[in-house]
């Protein structure tokens, strides 16, 4: 066909098939660029860190009369953190710096803290920070996912889309950018090739209209080096993520899942997190087994005015050396703190009182992005 007949026929093609060749065009990926193609994978969290990152929180509206005591649970994280791996902090400027670093050498915190001038609207660096690859050599590069700001609920955090590539500047990491709008706390994976959500967040039209089921796997697949899926219903009570995965169900083990079940019957999430434990019940391992399952219990109803929180014992971080748990000051805390504790015998459980951190609707996972080494 000589290329004006090609022309011709372009032209006489129904424009919503042109439509439809342009977007598989743009979409498609390029194998050198995929890495999952050159042997890149998500690592599971309890794989061995070379850092912890956070974001100082410094959102007065968010908490216009508890920052102190928010702040004071930021110089604990990094104190239970900076003996088993570093801490690196992004503060606003160097005036930032010297204060939380006054505030961390008070409390005894000298070693292996780093700072970074770079400035965040959000202390959530979960989710809009670096998601860390490691490569079949234990190189490490950075997914940097779009950011939203979930959703576009709220514009002035919409400014963190650029810390992953301002980091990326400073760190010299190597960086892929896949055009898919993602959060970390959206996501689980236990290092194998399995990842965990939730239908609601991830398929909400607030984040990736133009993507159905099979393209936004696809592109978990190819950029986190994952095989196969577990997707849960939904998320718990008054979280405006629509869902993160980090507040209902974790992976503890290759083939092990803690999942959160609200004991009371008459709470708006014991409907929604029985669903999600059903098909946790139904999924199977690589290898075709059921999961260990642990039952998770939940910390009832906690407010701020006339708003619920989103309160869940899920939202831990492991660390190296320890695993920090938010706590609430309910009956439950020490029943999560003992399962956790059984999960993670060569760890230390630390329960974290996170109710000043709750206002903020986020805890302990949210805060934290770790780094492999």
């Amino acid at each position: 066909m000589s290329p004006f007949s090609c022309f011709l026929f372009l032209i006489l093609l129904p424009v919503n098939v042109i439509l439809i060749a342009q977007t598989m065009m743009t979409t498609a990926f390029q194998k050198e660029q995929i890495p999952k193609a050159l042997g890149w994978r998500m690592p599971a969290e309890w794989e061995l860190h070379e850092a912890t990152w956070l974001a100082w929180p410094t959102d007065v509206e968010t908490w216009p009369n508890e920052m102190p005591q928010v702040e004071a649970i930021y110089v604990q994280i990094v104190r239970e953190l900076h003996q088993g791996e570093e801490v690196h902090i992004l503060v606003e400027d160097e005036v930032h710096e010297e204060r939380v670093a006054k505030q961390l050498k008070s409390d005894g915190v000298e070693e292996h803290v780093f700072f970074h001038s770079v400035k965040t609207a959000s202390n959530w660096i979960r989710d809009y920070g670096p998601l860390f690859l490691v490569g079949t050599g234990g190189e490490i590069a950075i997914c940097h996912w779009r950011f939203n700001a979930w959703g576009r609920k709220y514009k002035s955090d919409e400014q963190d889309a650029h810390v992953a590539q301002a980091l990326t500047q400073e760190m010299g990491w190597v960086r892929f950018q896949p055009e898919m709008v993602l959060e970390g706390g959206a996501i689980e994976v236990n290092g194998s090739g399995l990842l965990m959500a939730t239908e609601q967040c991830l398929f909400h039209p607030n984040r990736n209209p133009h993507l159905g089921r099979r393209g936004i796997e696809r592109y978990l697949q190819n950029f986190l080096g994952v095989e196969r899926f577990i997707w849960l219903c939904g998320g718990i009570s008054g979280d405006d993520t629509d869902g993160h995965v980090d507040t209902v169900a974790r992976f503890v083990g290759p083939k092990m899942i803690v999942a959160c079940l609200e004991d009371d019957e008459s709470d708006g999430n014991f409907r929604a997190l029985k669903r999600n434990w059903h098909r946790l019940e139904r999924a199977r391992s690589e290898g075709r087994e059921a999961f260990d399952l642990i039952a998770l219990p939940m910390p009832g109803r906690v407010q701020h005015g006339a708003s619920r929180l989103p309160a869940s014992y899920a939202n831990f971080y492991i660390g190296n050396c320890t695993v920090l748990v938010p706590t609430y000051g309910h009956p439950n805390d020490d029943r999560a703190l003992k399962i956790l504790a059984d999960l993670f015998p060569k760890r230390r459980v630390v329960g974290i009182h996170s109710i000043p951190l709750i206002y903020g609707r986020g805890a302990i996972h949210c805060a934290t992005q770790p780094q492999p080494r």
